[in-house]
């Protein structure tokens, strides 16, 4: 019996383990979206009075953007011209200022730039060092005052509309 256990456990001596190894890698890739608020993808800077062409007037569209990145980003805006368009007039582009601001569900640690004035070059509005879920920006126009638009109204017209695609990204940080 002794014999048998012995002559067992020599076998076992000599079994082998063969194993293997697996290389694991989780890649990740950058996802960024940035969503305009449907109920807002036209603004206006409506001058009504008097006081709007000497006070200039503002948009407050709370929540206008929702933001998913995975990591830092950057949220930058563009006019598409130089100047927004009414037949053959303009009205300057940087004459209207653009500032966003944290929404209901903000970015935290984001750095949000001051009122900038619009322009065909990108302008960063908001800048975050770390990743988000649909957090929330609210964003502010802003028209000039000190009636700078006085001549800018076309006779015949019932309402003169100068228009611009405006253009927001999101970038990776």
């Amino acid at each position: 019996m002794k014999k048998i256990i012995f002559t067992a456990l020599t076998f076992v001596g000599f079994a082998t383990v063969n194993a293997q190894t697996v290389t694991l890698n989780v890649r990740l890739k950058p996802v960024q979206t940035l969503i305009v608020n449907t109920a807002q993808k036209t603004v206006n800077l409506d001058y009504n009075t008097r006081e709007d062409y000497a006070n200039g007037v503002t948009s407050l569209n709370a929540d206008h953007l929702t933001v998913y990145s995975t990591g830092g980003f950057q949220v930058k805006i563009k006019s598409g011209n130089s100047a927004l368009v009414n037949g053959s007039k303009t009205i300057q582009a940087n004459t209207i200022q653009v500032k966003a601001s944290a929404g209901t569900d903000p970015v935290n640690g984001a750095q949000y730039s001051p009122f900038s004035p619009l322009s065909a070059t990108e302008t960063t509005l908001v800048t975050s060092s770390a990743g988000v879920v649909d957090k929330k920006i609210s964003v502010e126009y802003k028209g000039a005052s000190a009636n700078a638009y006085l001549d800018n109204y076309v006779t015949g017209q019932n309402v003169s509309v100068y228009t611009s695609e405006l253009t927001y990204t999101i970038i990776s940080q």
